[in-house]
């Protein structure tokens, strides 16, 4: 049984990569890319809540059940 996984040894370079390959792994980059971008827009857009109401009572024991 041949292993078709690439190695250190064997590995091609990405600038050898041609057609679907090459388009694959762009479209992993931009989709990850995309993600990051949403996660950092939400967080900007959310930012602090102005309405919470300070709580100062703490937990003294938690019931085991």
């Amino acid at each position: 049984m041949k292993n078709n996984e690439p190695t250190l040894n064997s590995i091609e370079d990405y600038n050898t990569l041609k057609g679907p390959k090459k388009r694959i792994v762009w479209t992993v980059i931009l989709i990850g890319l995309l993600l990051g971008a949403l996660f950092v827009g939400a967080k900007i857009y959310d930012g602090e809540a102005d309405d919470a109401i300070p709580v100062q009572d703490t937990i003294a024991k938690v019931p085991l059940k």
